[in-house]
């Protein structure tokens, strides 16, 4: 009897370690992905132009191509090729709530990745760096930072610019009278319609709200950067499966080039709506992080 029992003891942790790694690991986000049969990426509506909307209402972006690519990793890791890729649009408010209670799985828009981020949710490898800057009429007056005293001034709600805004506001009691708007979209709008003298964001989002004015000849991206940051895809914390997915398509589209490829579609060549040039360069700064991908967050 004790023999059958060893037996059939034997039998079962032989069966049980031919089971595959796949679907005895398989937990979080990837677990989530399987059996929903679904990916739901994260997208903005107007962050141009990484993450926004075409005319026909479709993401487009350099930061929804990347999404993709992730997906694409998905689909060979679970070994479903017809697993089913939805968008679910996100703002600078709800992105983070929206990763964290599991509606959205990944989030790849224009997010900082920054320490106090890093608490709530999980940050991919870098997908851009840039600095913090100002957008003005040409006839201003405005030329940095200092001559923002008593004027207003607008950010979009939940950024990174509108906390160092409200910060210098503070210690250097300069009188501002900030506004900070839902959308980058909202945010121009007060600066082209003269309820704001200055825009306050990261130097290629100006860019890209300038493609939308109805005269980008009469503005300018100027002041000395606030902050330098890096860029980063958002996902739960505590899923060090699903980040290996994200982290792997990523340093794959940068060690095959293609990355160049993106940055010149989206940076160096004309883009939707207007199809107008953003014209910006690709810094040392972003090359430095496509030749050593990093999650560190940015100082």
């Amino acid at each position: 009897m004790r023999f059958c029992t060893r037996l059939i003891c034997a039998a079962t942790l032989s069966a049980l370690a031919a089971t595959p790694l796949m679907a005895a690991e398989l937990t979080g986000t990837l677990k989530k992905i399987k059996e929903s049969g679904t990916i739901v990426l994260g997208n903005r509506d107007s962050s141009i132009p990484f993450s926004y909307l075409d005319n026909s209402q479709k993401p487009i972006g350099y930061s929804v191509d990347p999404a993709n690519k992730v997906a694409e990793q998905v689909k060979k890791e679970l070994k479903m090729p017809n697993l089913k890729v939805r968008y679910n649009l996100v703002t600078s408010q709800t992105r983070i709530p929206l990763v964290q209670n599991g509606t959205v799985d990944l989030e790849c828009g224009s997010t900082t990745n920054n320490v106090e981020r890093q608490k709530q949710v999980a940050f991919s490898v870098g997908i851009f760096e840039v600095g913090t800057r100002l957008l003005t009429a040409k006839n201003s007056g405005i030329k940095d930072f200092p001559n923002l005293k008593g004027k207003n001034v607008v950010t979009t709600a939940g950024t990174t610019s509108e906390r160092l805004l409200k910060a210098m506001n503070a210690e250097k009691q300069m009188g501002m009278n900030i506004i900070s708007a839902k959308d980058h979209g909202e945010s121009f709008l007060m600066l082209e319609s003269g309820r704001a003298a200055a825009f306050m964001m990261d130097d290629v989002l100006l860019y890209g709200e300038m493609v939308k004015a109805k005269n980008p000849a009469n503005w300018v991206v100027t002041g000395k950067p606030q902050s330098f940051e890096i860029y980063g895809c958002m996902m739960r914390k505590g899923d060090p499966a699903f980040k290996k997915v994200v982290d792997d398509a990523l340093k794959a589209t940068y060690k095959s080039g293609e990355v160049k490829k993106l940055y010149s579609k989206w940076f160096q060549h004309p883009v939707p709506p207007k199809g107008l040039n953003l014209n910006f360069p690709m810094s040392n700064e972003f090359k430095t992080l496509i030749a050593k991908p990093t999650d560190k967050a940015a100082e």
